[in-house]
């Protein structure tokens, strides 16, 4: 993106993370998010966010990729050798976090947003990539301020094992937050600095820690081979 200038921001109280100090042996080496958004219009304000999104978290350090949603196929019928799938898990695989911006549609997060999620496998080469890794939820809304979607992308979270961060972000009437592409100056910009600041910091907190913080006892007693059998293992009617 061209435009990295932060009008709403106030510089000052933006502060980086000493990383060197924090974390030594990683100095240098950035958090790496994958942001996804869930709409196609040409004006999509869920886009739109997810771009304020990435500003914040390259100025923050973190290396970013934003997902276009454009051409993926429905998660059913299609092999996952499709370029847009593949090239979706292999971000998947290669982020330490996600960050999921979704407008909210009926109540609940739009089939865009869903179909991207549904894509990514619990399981990949006998790698779970999303397990352990840090997620922050954020929605907008064409009328009054709602939770429900970013409420339901938590839940997504948990399914998929990742580490929602406790902050998130819901922007009513998003069509009045944005002006040329920007998120104008408000509380509600302030509090999605604060969801990528929190971002940042948690997944600098866990990205080392990860096996140690999954390491469950039952998948100790369980070898991975018999678990895949027990789990894959279908019953004739």
């Amino acid at each position: 993106m061209s435009d990295d200038t932060f009008p709403a921001l106030d510089a000052d109280q933006l502060h980086d993370l000493d990383t060197a100090r924090l974390f030594p042996d990683r100095a240098g080496d950035p958090i790496r998010i994958l942001i996804l958004y869930g709409s196609l219009r040409d004006v999509s304000y869920s886009r739109a966010l997810a771009q304020e999104c990435d500003r914040l978290l390259r100025r923050l350090g973190a290396e970013t990729v934003v997902y276009n949603p454009k051409g993926l196929p429905q998660p059913d019928g299609e092999p996952d050798a499709h370029p847009k799938v593949a090239e979706l898990r292999d971000a998947a695989s290669w982020c330490d976090g996600f960050v999921w911006v979704s407008p909210e549609r009926h109540g609940a997060m739009t089939g865009i947003m869903k179909s991207q999620i549904d894509w990514i496998p619990l399981s990949l080469g006998g790698v779970r990539p999303t397990q352990g890794k840090t997620l922050a939820v954020l929605q907008v809304n064409g009328g009054s301020q709602s939770f429900n979607t970013v409420n339901q992308l938590r839940i997504l979270g948990r399914w998929m094992r990742l580490l929602t961060i406790p902050n998130q972000s819901s922007v009513p009437m998003a069509w009045d937050q944005f002006k040329d592409g920007r998120m104008k100056p408000s509380p509600l910009y302030n509090r999605v600095v604060d969801v990528m600041e929190e971002l940042v910091k948690f997944t600098h907190l866990t990205r080392d820690n990860r096996s140690y913080l999954l390491d469950r006892y039952s998948e100790r007693v369980e070898t991975r081979a018999a678990l895949s059998k027990r789990v894959n293992t279908s019953k004739a009617d």
